[in-house]
């Protein structure tokens, strides 16, 4: 017979036990008359069977947040092979066994060792197992349930924000969309209502509310007026439990602003205004300034002002400052205390972004009356004109009047006027003025041809007060008069061929004439009379303001006249008629057959298309100035291969000569000869310097040699003496010589390089008596001896 063993695990759901040591018949008290029991047999896990007064299930449920001072009594672990002797053990495994969840592993009771939130681990999967305590081998299978955490309300809801900020426009509709708050309950939705979350408002009424399930925030109030309030602050409550009482609770708090809108019309503060304005005021300058006052903000406090009537409405103009809103009244034409010392404006303020859905609160604009009084000033004289313009014949006599300026005091006083002008528009002084009555009359001839237009400034001041001045413009035309003669259009110089025919024409002529001509020049041509009847040449007037020279006769000898002088008078057909006598030069040239020029008997003609003579002197100038040069800068250079190598500036002094070049030593022997130092009486006159080039040879002056030169002082004056009188000597020392010492000394050479010339020997014997010091030279030495005697 097969025997079945089962492994029973008891739970008990409801209030939580004090104490795990307590019988089970005494915990029972107060739970649910029926036990749950789980009973798996040792062949099967699944093997679900109910039992008298017992239910089979896998799973058991725990209250979270346990605040008893003992352990949470979970449920009881028991098998049939318990005997109760002690053999067996039970033993817990998976999610927080031996931490969270403990075992008493000989009654196998479970117990909960800290208090659980459903929110960090709603489930726990656990394993029991009986083995026997001594062998450690299981006497049940393993089996596998659940310890699910039943929720309480221990959370309150959060609001997603501590704070909400929202903004609506003034004068809103009841029922107006404000923002929706929304607040989360982290407790169990699916459990109970401890996640069910109600909205309600606890400050903000009566002006907004809340709807309680979807948290959004309406306008309850109609019409607030930023004007009056701009800011509310409204606290919202979100409660669990589905409001009710016992529910947990969070606030939240909302900042609504209120937007403007354009419902205020702009308003004047006062109904009139006054301002004051010298009527020396300069035009687009301000007069004074009015503001209309809005209670709106920004653009819809935007106000726009105009002058809508008044009889100063084309005298004054108004702008709207952009930054201040003001109107500012500027001067639109000159003033007149005079003419008008009074003006009355009507001004008006206008909203410039108006809104219609408030235009049933009136008109969106205002008026105000606007008074200015012009003040009388001191001003200066007034011409009657702005700008004179004046003609003068440039012929007129001197001091004759040409026109007349008029200029008086426009106040009150009439205070009277001196005229003067402004001689930086008049340096050369050829216009003057009566002081007193303002006529301007010439104090300089005027030619029209020099300068058409005289423009000058006239200077009108006041006797009493000569700092109101002012200055008006005169232009001053000067007319022409015939005063000016024809001339030639250029200078004419022409040629005849010697076998030219007669009536040949040879040269074409015009004139031109200074003088203005309202219908044109008309000139007239003729050869002046004493050349109109001997003259080999004839003149025929073309009427065109042209005339053209020819022939008389048939052949012209160059060797018998070279040149013809043509006298020509050209005259104006203007009163008073003005002529002058202009002379053509006529030459006579070899031509050939086609009348092409070959040659005349003076000088060439020079065509236009050659040289002038002013060309060709000035090209000669420049060849003689780039020979010049070019013969200079090679003089220059060969000056400067004379020099010696080096030179400084403190070689060239008067009456100065430097000896502080020392050579080369005796090695160089390139600027002098050393041997002349040893022996000065062997001195080659006829060698010259090598370091630079002779320029001429001469013949050297001998001088008598001093033989008994015994001191080096007599040496250098008979040398210097000798070059001061040598007429052919450089003007510099050019043998450099310092090594010569004289004849000899009575203490001789103190050289000891010398010694090894001399024919005596030396004893070094004595240095082996000096000690070890001296040892190495009296080897040295003593076999230098020993050597020579070998």
């Amino acid at each position: 017979m097969r025997t079945y063993h089962c492994f029973w695990l008891l739970f008990w759901a409801g209030q939580p036990h004090q104490s795990f040591s307590t019988p089970l018949s005494e915990r029972t008290s107060g739970f649910p008359e029926k036990e749950k029991v789980l009973v798996l047999s040792g062949n099967s896990r699944q093997d679900l069977h109910r039992s008298k007064r017992s239910w089979m299930w896998n799973q058991f449920f725990l209250l979270e947040e346990y605040t008893g001072t003992d352990y949470q009594y979970v449920g009881k672990l028991h098998s049939d092979q318990d005997k109760g002797d002690g053999s067996l053990k039970y033993i817990l495994s998976g999610d927080g066994a031996g931490d969270l969840f403990i075992i008493n592993e000989n009654t196998g009771d479970i117990q909960a060792t800290k208090r659980l939130d459903r929110e960090e681990k709603p489930v726990y999967i656990l394993r029991a197992q009986a083995v026997n305590r001594k062998t450690g081998r299981p006497v049940e299978p393993e089996s596998e349930f659940i310890i699910k955490i039943h929720d309480i309300n221990d959370n309150e809801p959060m609001f997603t924000k501590d704070v909400y900020n929202a903004s609506i426009p003034e004068m809103s509709d009841v029922g107006t969309f404000v923002v929706q708050v929304t607040a989360t309950d982290a407790d169990d939705p699916t459990y109970g209502n401890s996640a069910k979350v109600v909205y309600s408002i606890l400050q903000g009424q009566p002006y907004f509310s809340v709807e309680s399930e979807t948290g959004i925030i309406k306008t309850a109030l109609l019409n607030m007026d930023r004007e009056n309030r701009e800011q509310y602050q409204v606290v919202i409550q979100a409660k669990d439990m589905g409001g009710q009482m016992g529910g947990l609770s969070g606030t939240t708090t909302v900042n609504i602003t209120l937007t403007d809108v354009n419902d205020n019309p702009p308003r004047f503060p006062q109904s009139t205004y006054q301002f004051r304005a010298p009527e020396s005021t300069p035009l687009d300058s301000p007069v004074g300034r009015i503001k209309a006052n809005d209670a709106d903000v920004d653009e819809n406090a935007e106000i726009e002002y105009s002058i809508t009537e008044g009889d100063g409405y084309d005298m004054f103009g108004i702008t709207t400052d952009k930054d201040t809103q003001e109107g500012i009244i500027t001067v639109k034409k000159a003033l007149d205390f005079e003419s008008k010392n009074l003006y009355i404006l009507k001004v008006e303020a206008t909203n410039t972004h108006v809104d219609p859905r408030f235009l049933y609160l009136g008109p969106f604009k205002d008026s105000a009356t606007v008074r200015i009084q012009v003040e009388d000033v001191d001003e200066p004289p007034m011409f009657s004109r702005p700008a004179y313009i004046m003609e003068v014949k440039e012929d007129v006599p001197l001091n004759s009047i040409i026109g007349t300026v008029t200029a008086q005091d426009p106040d009150a006083a009439k205070n009277p006027v001196k005229y003067s002008v402004d001689r930086h528009t008049d340096m050369d002084r050829v216009f003057n003025i009566n002081s007193g009555n303002g006529s301007i009359f010439t104090s300089k001839p005027l030619d029209r041809e020099t300068l058409l237009w005289h423009n000058i400034t006239v200077i009108a001041a006041e006797i009493n007060n000569p700092k109101q001045s002012s200055r008006v413009p005169v232009f001053i035309k000067v007319l022409d008069v015939n005063d000016n003669a024809p001339e030639f259009a250029m200078f004419y110089e022409t040629f005849v061929c010697e076998n030219a025919k007669a009536e040949q024409l040879i040269q074409t002529l015009s004139a031109v004439d200074k003088d203005d001509s309202y219908n044109g020049h008309q000139f007239s041509f003729s050869l002046a009379p004493e050349a109109a009847s001997s003259s080999n040449f004839t003149l025929q007037d073309n009427r065109d303001n042209t005339a053209g020279i020819f022939t008389r006769k048939t052949r012209y000898n160059r060797h018998e006249t070279s040149t013809y002088f043509l006298p020509v008078v050209i005259s104006d057909n203007d009163y008073p008629i003005q002529s002058s006598t202009e002379t053509v030069t006529i030459r006579v040239c070899a031509c050939d057959h086609r009348g092409k020029m070959l040659s005349c008997n003076a000088e060439a003609l020079v065509h236009p298309t050659g040289l002038s003579t002013g060309a060709l002197i000035a090209i000669l100038l420049c060849i003689i100035i780039l020979l010049v040069t070019v013969v200079l800068f090679a003089a220059l250079r060969r000056q400067r291969k004379k020099e010696p190598l080096i030179i400084s500036k403190e070689d060239i002094r008067d009456n100065i000569v430097s000896y502080n070049d020392e050579g080369g030593g005796e090695e160089d022997t390139q600027a002098f000869d050393i041997g002349t130092l040893r022996n000065p009486e062997a001195i080659d006159d006829n060698k010259l310097r090598r370091d630079i080039v002779p320029e001429t040879l001469f013949i050297p002056r001998r001088t008598a040699t001093a033989r008994d030169n015994t001191d080096v002082r007599d040496f250098i004056n008979q040398r210097l003496k000798e070059n001061d009188t040598d007429p052919t000597a450089p003007p510099y020392d050019s043998l450099a010589t310092y090594a010569y010492e004289g004849n000899g000394s009575v203490a001789e050479s103190l050289s000891s390089l010398e010694s090894v010339t001399t024919d005596g020997d030396q004893d070094y014997d004595y240095l082996s008596d000096w000690g070890p010091r001296f040892k190495k030279l009296a080897d040295m030495y003593g076999s230098m001896d020993s050597d020579k005697d070998s």
